[in-house]
């Protein structure tokens, strides 16, 4: 679930007048600024991408199921993007290129720009690789959280973002399909990864991709769906919330559900969850959270009005007991930090005005800056645990307080201003 508030409008219209001159390839999503941190920087492989389809056959249809009817089932076919680690083409190739991409405003259709190929032919040196799941906010859309797609791929991973139906900005549906979808989908994602990760399975992913080593990113909605997926049951009061899917079915990834506690995916190894919504709104309390075993890196604005910070991700956080775990806390962000893109630039003037361009921006903070530091803490977080990389340990151990240290590791002096990292260990360690 994005930040739909207006910035105010002498801000917009600044941003706007300065900018409205420039051409429509300044929409890039590669951006990594003098100031980035060091593992922001794009990695050694060259990268492929490519859009695929999957079909989850009879998921239950929530939008045409009634309180109290029978279940009604239909096929959910899910559109997803895919970084990978390519060989380097040879020949003139057009990098990093995504053309009709939807925008918040629908009207909006723009191109934005990085560095991979599309539809580059896999490297199977070094492979298979492991395997991160993104998954975007309500509405979203795949290319949302592109940077970090594409920054990873670079560095040895095989990336895959989800368009989650019914929760797109063409295709956005009543909210009761997005509270019940969104960790299916994660999962049904995963599942169908490893299928096609397998040699045998004839897919142009066949032996490239290890999804026994899966790391997961979620970012709202999608932060919500995945502190579902790694451990935190629903709360009984939550199954009969206003607008939640009909006839309790949130009961079935529910805290009090012994099938959700036993039937957790051992393939997800690492999670990060961007400012996720629910805690404030009553959808976990302390006996869900408990059941997050997983090592997670929550990520959040500390003005976040949208999902809530001490309410929200920060008792999130802090309910996690039994988890390894770490909180990345931009101060005084909004619900928009670190996640989305840089804005593309004909948000600034689209037809929704201020709206479209503040879904993507912070009042406070530069996104391709936040951008730049989700990257370099992504790197670090699944380097070590999807890939055993004990070295990243030191970009993650730090004091807690930028404004504390001369220098955090990998940070330029000064540059970690702004920004808070605790960590809390499992209990009983």
């Amino acid at each position: 679930m994005n930040r739909r508030a207006l910035v105010p409008l002498a801000l917009a219209f600044s941003v706007a007048t300065a900018t409205a001159t420039l051409p429509a390839q300044q929409n890039r999503i590669d951006i990594v600024t003098p100031a980035a941190p060091e593992l922001a920087a794009y990695g050694t492989y060259a990268i492929g991408v490519r859009t695929m389809q999957a079909t989850d056959k009879n998921r239950p249809d929530i939008l045409n199921i009634t309180a109290g009817g029978p279940m009604v089932r239909s096929d959910r076919t899910l559109t997803f993007e895919v970084w990978y680690p390519a060989t380097t083409p040879a020949g003139p190739a057009v990098a990093g290129e995504y053309t009709g991409v939807i925008t918040r405003d629908p009207s909006v259709i723009v191109t934005l720009h990085g560095r991979a190929v599309r539809d580059a032919t896999p490297l199977r040196s070094g492979a298979p690789f492991p395997l991160v799941i993104i998954s975007h906010g309500y509405p979203g859309n795949r290319y949302l959280l592109s940077h970090l797609g594409e920054n990873l791929a670079s560095k040895g991973f095989v990336v895959v973002s989800i368009d989650h139906k019914d929760s797109t900005y063409d295709d956005q549906k009543a909210f009761a399909s997005t509270l019940y979808n969104r960790p299916l989908d994660q999962l049904f994602v995963l599942s169908e990864i490893d299928r096609l990760g397998r040699t045998s399975s004839g897919s142009v992913l066949a032996g490239l991709v290890d999804a026994s080593r899966t790391g997961i990113v979620g970012y709202s909605m999608g932060g919500y769906g995945v502190v579902n997926v790694i451990g935190g049951g629903y709360s009984i009061a939550s199954e009969t919330m206003t607008g939640a899917p009909p006839n309790k079915l949130l009961a079935e990834r529910g805290a009090a559900s012994a099938a959700y506690r036993t039937g957790l995916d051992a393939r997800i190894k690492a999670a990060i969850a961007i400012a996720p919504w629910g805690m404030p709104t009553g959808f976990w309390d302390a006996d869900g959270l408990k059941g997050i075993k997983t090592p997670v890196l929550f990520v959040a604005g500390s003005a976040d009005d949208l999902a809530g910070y001490e309410k929200g991700a920060k008792a999130i956080y802090q309910g996690a007991v039994n988890a390894d775990r770490y909180l990345l806390t931009f101060i005084n962000a909004n619900h928009n930090a670190a996640a989305p893109i840089p804005a593309p630039i004909e948000t600034y003037t689209s037809g929704r005005g201020a709206a479209a361009f503040a879904h993507y921006a912070d009042a406070v903070w530069d996104t391709a800056r936040m951008n730049n530091i989700l990257d370099h803490f992504a790197t670090a977080f699944f380097e070590l645990h999807l890939n055993g990389d004990q070295g990243r340990r030191a970009y993650l151990d730090l004091v807690p307080h930028g404004k504390d240290a001369v220098s955090w590791k990998g940070f330029k002096r000064g540059t970690a201003v702004g920004l808070i990292l605790e960590h809390l260990a499992p209990a009983g360690r």
